[in-house]
């Protein structure tokens, strides 16, 4: 289960293209919508409720760049159709990134699993017509194209989809909570970038070392005739 479901953190940035650009004078309103989306809080989930007995997390399949967009049509739905008491909670999972680009520092967040919304239900049963009914509610809210599912089948020869282990929930949900932000750099080792500040301003070298947990690179400049290693913030590094 841990290898279907976990793995998808791994091959869905690769396996799932984001979606094309907007058409020339939509633009501008497309991304002021989707940057209060992406800054919206989510739900803060106590460890009960995550637990909860008769509740299931299931991951739902989007086109990739709408999950905001199906989040919010899938709580539209459940408010509709008066669901609240089926559908608990409805997650684009995310964590905090520090990106370092052209100098400047900032805090982003980074979808877990582009293409893909965590949702908290009643657990989905095989010849269940509740199950069904909810499997369908869901299912054809606009903007999701189905649930990771198994190759059985609900009643009605719907696929039947499958449940995420406490274990998988926790470890996502964990990663959210993560109270120190990751750091992403725009280089790696081995590749050739320019010191941009500092006493060996402008000197040109290779990333002999990255640690994210300091923020410090440390490159390899020549000097004096031999490679000498420097260690430098990230902010001081920017690619060639």
């Amino acid at each position: 289960m841990s290898e279907d479901i976990l793995g998808l953190h791994e091959t869905s940035h690769e396996s799932l293209p984001e979606a094309g650009p907007d058409e020339v004078g939509q633009q501008p309103t497309r991304r002021r919508r989707s940057r209060r989306e992406e800054h919206e809080e989510q739900d803060q989930i106590s460890d009960e409720e995550i637990n909860a007995s008769g509740r299931s997390w299931y991951f739902v399949n989007t086109y990739s760049g709408h999950e905001y967009k199906v989040r919010h049509a899938i709580k539209a739905t459940i408010d509709q159709m008066d669901a609240g008491d089926r559908v608990f909670h409805v997650i684009v999972p995310t964590e905090d990134e520090i990106e370092i680009r052209e100098g400047q520092r900032r805090t982003v967040k980074r979808k877990l699993y582009p293409g893909y919304v965590l949702v908290q239900t009643i657990t989905l049963e095989e010849g269940d017509p509740e199950s069904d009914n909810l499997w369908h509610m869901i299912r054809n809210t606009s903007g999701v194209t189905g649930f990771v599912s198994a190759g059985s089948e609900l009643s009605g020869g719907t696929p039947k989809p499958v449940a995420l282990t406490q274990d998988e929930v926790n470890n996502i949900l964990r990663a959210m909570r993560m109270e120190q932000p990751r750091v992403r750099v725009g280089f790696q080792v081995g590749e050739s970038v320019r010191i941009a500040s500092g006493p060996f301003e402008d000197l040109v070298g290779s990333v002999d070392e990255i640690n994210t947990e300091k923020g410090k690179v440390r490159v390899l400049v020549s000097m004096l005739g031999r490679e000498t290693p420097v260690e430098l913030d990230f902010l001081q590094v920017e690619k060639l």
